[in-house]
């Protein structure tokens, strides 16, 4: 069982439904005043203003479409940094965000593993604002290396490589303040045991490049989204993360409706946000942690939900305005 929500897609397209229905339905009158012609053009403007405000609307964050894509991700099976599936996932990840307006670098490098040398690949796609200032939404798209296991990672990995592509779809096109960037990072999880060297090598690379060129003294806020597909939705407040970005984000949820998915249980939580909290950049880690099938074969796609999908995609759109709005 899991908490249904209303899609504002759906709720988008019964709207116009209703709409064309009643123009289509209306009796007509006698024209009063102008042609008959005339009265059929209004009524053709009021539907193209009504297309026109549909379609705007439309460009929100879709779960179904961002659910679609995590199903895309979890068919290449396991995902772990430096195999055949991870770079099939890559090429994949590359084809869907070539969208109006971003510009895409693929950050190659060769990370130190308790495996040997891998070589990994961050996926940065910005899109570009006027202010100089900079926005960053961030997940992982491997997933945990396990011998002689099918994991496939869902949730863990799956869900927000989903969120990011649909994000992508949303922003294309959009005018914007501050440049906004959308980081797919390789190498979140751990080739042995969890440790500050075997951990989060993509996350670790940016953050010394940005530190050695200065770059992240550009970001306003960096927010990490990871395992924010499960059905039953409920977001921790990570102790690690920023208190002022953490009450914006949260009250970008509760504007739209979602506060009861934003939890007050906290946790700290080590992620990809640790290197940039480290330094100084305000970083915020959004993760439902509470989610038994994590790191299990389980964690398959029946376990995430496009409503939870949406929940999270929507939030962070609406985040970035608010990131947007503050000097």
């Amino acid at each position: 069982m899991f908490r249904a929500q209303t899609f504002l897609t759906v709720s988008v397209a019964h709207a116009l439904v209703r709409a064309v229905s009643r123009l289509i339905s209306t009796p007509s009158r006698p024209a009063v005043g102008r042609s008959a012609g005339a009265a059929g053009r209004s009524a053709c403007a009021t539907l193209c203003a009504l297309l026109f405000s549909v379609a705007c609307s439309a460009a929100d964050f879709s779960g179904a479409a961002a659910f679609d894509f995590a199903k895309a991700a979890v068919a290449f099976g396991p995902r772990p940094a430096g195999s055949e599936a991870n770079h099939k996932l890559q090429a994949y990840i590359l084809k869907n965000v070539h969208v109006q307006g971003a510009q895409i670098v693929e950050d190659a490098f060769t990370a130190q593993t308790p495996r040997g040398p891998i070589a990994m690949k961050n996926i940065i796609v910005k899109f570009p604002g006027k202010s100089g200032k900079a926005i960053a939404i961030t997940g992982h798209y491997d997933t945990k290396p396990f011998a002689n296991r099918n994991f496939v990672g869902a949730n863990d990995g799956g869900s927000s490589t989903g969120v990011l592509l649909e994000l992508a779809q949303a922003l294309a096109g959009q005018p914007r303040v501050d440049d906004v960037y959308l980081i797919f990072f390789d190498g979140e999880e751990a080739f042995k045991d969890w440790t500050d060297t075997d951990s989060v090598y993509g996350s670790r690379h940016l953050a010394e490049t940005w530190k050695k060129d200065g770059s992240w003294l550009r970001f306003k806020a960096l927010i990490n989204v990871d395992m924010i597909g499960d059905k039953n939705l409920d977001i921790l407040v990570d102790a690690n993360s920023d208190v002022g970005l953490r009450r914006l984000v949260w009250g970008a949820a509760a504007s739209l409706g979602y506060q009861k998915y934003f939890t007050n249980k906290t946790e700290p939580m080590e992620d990809d946000h640790m290197p940039f909290v480290r330094l100084g950049l305000p970083s915020l880690d959004v993760i439902d942690f509470d989610y038994p099938p994590w790191h299990e074969d389980t964690d398959t796609l029946d376990k995430i939900g496009a409503p939870s999908l949406e929940i999270v995609g929507r939030t962070m759109l609406e985040s970035i305005k608010l990131i947007q709005q503050k000097q």
